[in-house]
């Protein structure tokens, strides 16, 4: 949450609180110092960020000059959300080694969209989200479903966070949920809201480093308080099945897992925000080192949860398991220390949210409604503006839905699963193949998600993204074939408005507006 790969955490953390209310491992003093420095650290380097976001570009695309250091760090920020550290530990307490496998292969995501990310920054240099990519290759017919899917997908799992965020400090140190939440939310609002995506990135340097450092802390307070030998033994002794290669359940979520992960990365703005952010030839190699730099952290966090059994400690909730191994081994410095990684992971995922997910109501909705209404695009200065109420109202609608303290939307992502599954071909289609259509891209997610939720009611949650993925791949080259289109990706590379003229060298176009392609054949007036 995936955004890093897998809602599943989200329901993990909603039920953290009932099950440590007994014993917090921080103080409430404590918690709220920490809250407080932390809070105030992070809007202070979001301020000293964005002072350079000076026009709409660099308020939502950074200047589309982020480098490689900051690229890659903003990638593994924003994976590393509290999933990460809360839910690995959980998988592998229940699914044995599989489970920490499991989680770890939400790193392919990034691994394939490492290629896919240059391809994007070439073909729409001037390109703000994912949307917009969709509207202009498949039109009407393939962005709306894409719009509801990448809106949906959004929202839940921005409030989703924030709810987590309550959740999570008033399980560590007793805070009050309604504070926590707002608190977090409220942080990550003033900073997004100050520097844009300057303000993102620059601070997802920070807590990427922070992160990284605890669970390696944590990693290496574990191997020197626990034979490997011994917990093997362990394990082979009170839980074989989790030593299993062929553990049905742990093996199916493998899958599914991965696929959520490829689906979550391959729609979301998130990503392809920062795929506009990055220069050119940044982007595959910041994905790829990101990837790289992620796959470890969710083995390291699931090593605590097949440590707990060795070092006798009694876990009455799976979701409990990491924090208590680290508290247990490092005293109040763990209880910190995790308390730190937690408020890191949070806020570096709800900014991203933030700062892409206006990006798409600005660019995608606003924009071309003010368009149709006035006919005149808006100026910079008028994005710029609307993206700051975007941010507001998104951090308002947020907390509105967060402050009740329903736990049940944590099943909203689990829900969501098949739907994001079912975006991974006409993504892969529309940025690679000239003959992928609107009308295969439409069924293609419409199909998949349907047939994915038919799956999610049936069967259960972890297979419910394989199915919408693997439906939706039927379907569309099965529209692909039946429903040819004939796309010029140059088309892409020009500002919205309306198609180039042709130069004498580029052929003919056809009735749509399309340049001929080499190798096209003229058939009725039309190019095939």
């Amino acid at each position: 949450m995936t955004a890093d790969g897998g809602a599943e955490g989200i329901f993990a953390i909603l039920l953290f609180s009932q099950s440590v209310d007994a014993g917090r491992i921080l103080s409430p003093e404590a918690g709220y110092g920490m809250l407080v420095l932390f809070g105030v650290a992070w809007i202070g380097l979001g301020i000293w960020w964005g002072r350079r976001a000076t026009s709409y570009d660099g308020f939502a695309v950074a200047g589309r000059n982020v480098g490689l250091a900051l690229g890659t760090a903003t990638a593994v920020a924003t994976w590393v959300t509290s999933n990460t550290t809360m839910l690995a530990p959980q998988f592998a307490l229940q699914l044995g080694i599989w489970g920490a496998l499991a989680y770890s292969t939400a790193s392919f995501g990034l691994f394939a969209f490492a290629p896919l990310s240059g391809r994007i920054r070439r073909l729409m240099p001037h390109g703000y989200t994912a949307v917009e990519f969709v509207r202009r290759r498949y039109g009407r017919l393939g962005s709306i479903p894409f719009l509801i899917i990448s809106l949906f997908y959004a929202m839940t799992w921005l409030i989703s966070m924030a709810m987590a965020g309550g959740k999570l400090l008033n399980a560590l140190s007793g805070i009050p949920y309604e504070v926590g939440m707002t608190v977090v939310l409220a942080v990550c609002v003033l900073y997004t809201l100050f520097g844009g995506m300057y303000a993102v990135i620059g601070t997802d340097f920070v807590q990427s480093i922070i992160i990284l450092i605890g669970l390696v802390v944590v990693a290496i307070a574990v191997l020197l308080h626990v034979d490997i030998a011994d917990v093997h033994h362990q394990l082979q002794e009170d839980r074989p099945m989790l030593l299993s290669i062929l553990f049905p359940a742990a093996l199916m979520a493998l899958f599914n897992n991965m696929l959520f992960g490829f689906g979550e990365i391959f729609h979301s703005n998130v990503w392809w925000s920062r795929a506009f952010a990055m220069r050119e030839g940044v982007g595959p190699k910041a994905y790829l080192l990101g990837g790289l730099l992620w796959l470890p952290v969710p083995i390291v966090a699931g090593f605590l949860g097949l440590a707990a059994p060795a070092l006798g400690i009694g876990v009455s909730q799976p979701d409990t398991v990491g924090p208590l191994v680290a508290a247990t081994l490092l005293g109040t410095g763990g209880a910190l220390l995790v308390f730190v990684v937690v408020f890191c992971s949070l806020a570096s995922s709800i900014d991203s949210l933030l700062a892409a997910t206006s990006d798409l109501v600005v660019n995608d909705i606003a924009e071309p409604l003010a368009k149709r209404i006035s006919g005149t695009t808006a100026t910079d200065p008028v994005k710029r503006r609307w993206s700051l109420f975007a941010i507001i109202g998104l951090g308002v609608v947020t907390w509105c839905v967060a402050y009740p303290n329903i736990g049940t939307l944590a099943t909203v992502l689990f829900f969501a699963g098949p739907m994001v599954g079912s975006c991974i071909w006409p993504i892969i289609g529309g940025l690679y193949f000239r003959r992928s259509s609107p009308i295969a891209a439409c069924m293609a997610m419409v199909v998949g998600t349907s047939i994915g939720l038919v799956a999610y009611y049936m069967i259960g949650w972890f297979v419910a993204s394989l199915v919408g993925a693997a439906t939706s791949g039927v379907v569309f080259f099965i529209g692909m074939y039946l429903y040819p289109d004939d796309f010029d990706f140059r088309l892409l590379s020009h500002l919205p408005g309306p198609p180039p003229a042709a130069r004498p060298e580029d052929g003919p176009i056809d009735p749509s507006g399309r340049i001929g392609m080499v190798g096209d054949i003229s058939s009725g007036g039309e190019t095939r």
